[in-house]
């Protein structure tokens, strides 16, 4: 397996001709020339230097990008606020010390696993960090192909590695890059671990001669395909994982056609790898957005649940006569889910012939999942409720809490993020629980126990069966979700954000909000029941008003619970400069009552909380 090769260049350029209070910045920029060997980013500050460019010098070179349990995400480029070669190895460089803390020698025999997308850059950031680790003394697994982020963690716990990386930025644009670091656990690193690495690489900032791990290839770098077939264990835990062990009914084939879209990414081959294992039929693609594409040609945002992301997928759809689309992100750890409706399946269509796609919402189809897998178990345990659970995050929805009650099994709730998803699974897994499913409104699925991740190579085959089980039935996933809202209330909800590019203005927001410790005891006409702040540690819903969920003081996020029921979520981005709100409406009225009150909650706390006309807040652009 050969590994990208670093060019060695020498140039150096002056800053003496800048003014004294400038020469900090030109000499760190000066620094980073003598370090960096590549020709992009070395051609990037010599530019910048020569064009006495400061403000963008200073953007570059006044801090450093930030570590934290997402591990890196940012735009590619020089300087060290930026995703380069510099401060990727770097980054492994502070990451392998700290593993070698934790678990020592020992550590080393185990390895790290390292995987990587199809993204700019990213194959090179994953052979500088197998090449960092080696000449640690690690033992590398390192994929030699592009991978979906969920092997990536399927592969740390079945190799049983002290930890892995993964190299994507997830759905970022095409600009960035990120680095996703995971523990021995296979799920993505939890504080006090971030606040840990990041001092290690501040500890470790001086670059290795990497051309010292080129005689240790041969003795510690090892594609796992290749040497260990994870790729067939991984279909065949999926297969064991999901595939009822009744027909269901199942082995009548219904004329199933489903449309598939990787939005330029990794998972078209392993989806369709997927669908062969089940013996389903084959995905019909979305041919301009299929192979992955770094570029990402025919969308801005390659996220499938934005607005119009799924316009070329449906035109697909239409012209193959298909009812059901499918959608990765481009690492394909999520899934977005669209269906045909009609006149005979939907009485919101009013034309006979007319034919309307229904883009499911995250919450909608977690629910659906939450049913699917459920009725699945219970044909081979007809009565263990109790030690089934599901699993969900704060800013979902509290449907998922109705489904598990009604039924009789534990609901869990935690912070955002399947770094704490995955870890809760682990830990009710050890206590005896069968783990029906996690998921995320962000439309992040995990399904049973494959991997402690949002898995999007697995969830399509879940979606799938349950479709062909409707189908079968003459119905549809849009009418059984309606029959769910029948049985358990409807749970209407309102996700959505503004951008915000000054932190001391969304610190002001918070602050406002807290009222030195008088927090909003209203929301315009609305009684408020309780407030949580996961950034304060306050709950007065709790005893000792103490939360018992993390506290993190570096992040913004306050709950408040409505004497109605309703629930609202405030919080910051950890990646993007965004103030999100996630707000929910439930009960047993109409759709059409419940839709309205949401409507006006909705303006209300948007005006009384967030003031984005008083803030110079951007909302997001309608299409």
């Amino acid at each position: 397996m050969k590994l990208f090769e670093i060019p060695a260049i020498s140039i150096a350029v002056s800053y003496k001709a800048f003014s004294d209070s400038k020469k900090t910045i030109f000499y760190n920029a000066n620094e980073w020339l003598k370090i960096d060997k590549n020709e992009e980013t070395r051609s990037e500050i010599q530019d910048l230097l020569q064009n006495k460019d400061e403000k963008t010098l200073h953007q570059l070179f006044d801090g450093r990008i930030e570590f934290g349990t997402a591990g890196l995400r940012a735009k590619m480029g020089a300087g060290y606020t930026k995703m380069n070669h510099i401060t990727v190895q770097q980054t492994a460089q502070g990451w392998s010390e700290y593993l070698l803390e934790e678990f020592g020698e020992e550590g080393q025999k185990k390895g790290i696993v390292i995987g990587y997308d199809h993204r700019h850059h990213s194959r090179e950031y994953a052979d500088i960090t197998a090449k960092v680790f080696m000449l640690k003394g690690f033992k590398v697994y390192c994929f030699n192909q592009i991978v979906p982020t969920p092997l990536l963690s399927f592969a740390v716990r079945v190799l049983g590695t002290v930890g892995g990386v993964m190299v994507t930025p997830s759905h970022n644009p095409k600009e960035y890059n990120g680095y996703k670091i995971y523990w021995e656990n296979s799920v993505q690193i939890i504080p006090p671990h971030d606040s840990n690495i990041s001092q290690k690489i501040q500890e470790n900032l001086k670059l290795l001669d990497l051309e010292e791990s080129e005689k240790l290839q041969q003795i510690l770098l090892f594609d796992p395909i290749e040497t260990n077939q994870i790729d067939e264990q991984y279909y065949d835990k999926i297969f064991e994982e999901l595939q009822p062990k009744k027909s269901f009914g199942l082995a009548k084939k219904t004329e199933l056609k489903v449309t598939y879209t990787a939005m330029h990414g990794v998972g078209y081959e392993w989806v369709k790898r997927a669908f062969s294992k089940f013996d389903y039929p084959d995905l019909i693609p979305v041919p301009e957005q299929v192979k992955p594409d770094p570029e990402f040609p025919t969308i801005q945002f390659p996220n499938p649940a934005e607005k119009r992301a799924l316009d070329l997928a449906i035109s697909i759809a239409e012209e193959n006569g298909s009812n059901l689309i499918l959608a990765n992100d481009p690492d394909a750890d999520r899934l977005c889910v669209a269906e045909r409706i009609t006149s005979s399946t939907d009485h919101n269509v009013k034309t006979k012939n007319e034919a309307q796609w229904y883009k499911f919402h995250g919450n909608e189809i977690g629910i659906l999942f939450a049913w699917w897998e459920y009725k699945k178990y219970k044909q081979v345990s007809p009565s263990n409720e109790d030690l089934v659970a599901v699993l969900t995050s704060t800013v979902s929805s509290k449907m998922l809490k109705a489904f598990a009650n009604h039924y009789g099994f534990l609901y869990e709730e935690t912070l955002t993020g399947f770094k704490w998803l995955g870890n809760k699974a682990i830990e009710l897994e050890k206590e005896g629980y069968k783990i029906l499913l996690a998921f995320e409104e962000s439309i992040g699925y995990m399904i049973g126990n494959t991997v402690f991740d949002k898995d999007g190579i697995s969830a399509p085959i879940s979606l799938t069966q349950m479709a062909q089980y409707l189908y079968n039935k003459n119905s549809t996933l849009k009418q059984q979700f309606e029959k769910l809202s029948n049985k358990l209330g409807y749970f209407l909800f309102k996700n959505s954000y503004f951008y915000c590019y000054d932190k001391d203005v969304l610190n002001h927001i918070f602050k406002k909000i807290r009222n030195n410790g008088n927090y909003f005891e209203k929301i315009g006409q609305f009684s408020i029941k309780s407030i949580r702040d996961l950034t304060t540690g306050f709950d007065n819903s709790k005893p000792n008003n103490k939360a018992d969920l993390f506290v993190d003081p570096n992040s913004q996020m306050i709950t408040f619970t409505l004497e109605n029921d309703a629930v609202i979520t405030l919080r910051t981005s950890g990646t993007e400069p965004k103030i999100k709100y996630y707000i929910e409406y439930s009960g047993k009225e109409s759709r059409e009552k419940i839709q309205q009150k949401l409507e006006i909650l909705t303006r209300v706390f948007i005006q009384t909380c967030i003031e984005p006309e008083l803030n110079n807040l951007v909302a997001p652009k309608k299409n």
